[in-house]
Formats: structure tokens, C-alpha cells, sequence
């Protein structure tokens, strides 16, 4: 019987790797109240929004998010934008899972909201050995959920949007990923219960 499934679509972001961005203006930043303020103002900004789209520089992101910092502050925001990716150590429980996916036959994606930054560190997670594509939503200047980046994926890799399966830590991506006709998986950490939900659709894990 032909794999309903055939294409696993990952996305990068504490799926494949553990992303915590209060845990890296801790490396810098002692005093909690001040550390709060600057991962709020660095990582939950529009500017990192639009490095993410692909749209702004990040000498020109570090340039406007320093202008509302107190002078004290300034000097962390370009380390934290420069060397973020230092502190993003890939999971190795769902590196064994693509592995196993690929030597069952099946086409492995990257698709992530991150910036060009990605090309440069890329190299650091190993579980992109395994993967047929990977598209980068600073590459094609366009953000999930927005319909559009799960349309242009699709064309890119001439894929058919029923025989996908996501896996993202967002709901919003999820819910977007199903309207575009994938199937998809909200990841909250357990691979177990990952794995339960991919046999469930009859993916051999």
C-alpha cells in the first residue's frame, strides 16, 4: 500500500533545536530586570520580525533597537544579534527521528522563520544531513503563518500539500500549515508523543 505520507516538513526553532532567548541575554546580563527588557527589546521586536522576512539589515536592526535603549545597554544588542545561534544546541532525540524517517523513504524539509544568519550556522545542526530542501523564510521574504510561504514551499519543492506532515511549536503555524492542506503536529517537547501521533497517520517511526 502507497505512504499517504510522504514528505516530513520540520520546522528549526525548538523542534530541531532548543531556542530560548532569555537564556541568552542571561549570558550577558545579570540583574533579571534588566535582562527581561533587553530579550524583550532584541527578540520580540519588529526589527527581528524583519530580519526574519529577510527585509533588514542586521547593522541596520542593531542601529534602530539601539536608539530606544539606555546607553548601558546598547553594546549587548549587537553581541546578542551576532552570536544568538552560540547558544542552540540541536536536540539529538529528533535527530534519530529524521534519520529513521529518511531510511524509510521519506523527503525531509526545513521550513523556519529565521534569518539570513541561518546560512552561517547551519553547519551546527546535524540533523539537516538528512534533509531534500530547506526554505528559510528570509530567503523568500515572507513569514509564517501567512499563507503565502506555505504556497511558494509547496511550488519550490513541487510537493502536494496532502502528502506533507508539519511539525512546529506554534499553533498559529499549525492551524496555517492545515489550511494550506498539510497535515500538522503542534511540538511541545515529547518525542514520544510525537512518534505516537505520526504512526496514528501511518508514518513508519
Amino acid at each position: 500500500m502507497e505512504k499517504k505520507i510522504k514528505n516530513i516538513v520540520f520546522d528549526m526553532g525548538n523542534v530541531l533545536i532548543r531556542y530560548q532567548a532569555r537564556e541568552y541575554t542571561s549570558q550577558y546580563v545579570k540583574d533579571m530586570a534588566e535582562g527581561d527588557f533587553l530579550c524583550q527589546e532584541v527578540f520580540q521586536s519588529v526589527e527581528w520580525i524583519q530580519l526574519d522576512r529577510g527585509i533588514l539589515s542586521e547593522e541596520d536592526a542593531i542601529c534602530s533597537i539601539c536608539k530606544r535603549l539606555p546607553q548601558h545597554l546598547q553594546h549587548y544588542v549587537a553581541t546578542l544579534i551576532e552570536h544568538w545561534h552560540t547558544y542552540i544546541p540541536p536536540y539529538p532525540e529528533m535527530e534519530k527521528l529524521v534519520k529513521e524517517l529518511k531510511q524509510h523513504g521519506y523527503k525531509i524539509y526545513l521550513l523556519s522563520n529565521t534569518s539570513l544568519r541561518f546560512h552561517k550556522f547551519r553547519v551546527n545542526i546535524p540533523a539537516l544531513q538528512y534533509f531534500d530542501g530547506e526554505f528559510i523564510s528570509a530567503d523568500y521574504k515572507m513569514l509564517k503563518p501567512e499563507q503565502i510561504i506555505f504556497q511558494t514551499f509547496l511550488k519550490q519543492f513541487d510537493l502536494r500539500a496532502e502528502e506533507c506532515y508539519f511539525i512546529d511549536d506554534f499553533n498559529v503555524n499549525i492551524e496555517a500549515a492545515m489550511f494550506a492542506g498539510m497535515k500538522g503536529f503542534i511540538y511541545r517537547g515529547s518525542i514520544e508523543v510525537l512518534r505516537t501521533a505520526m504512526q496514528k497517520e501511518g508514518i513508519a517511526v
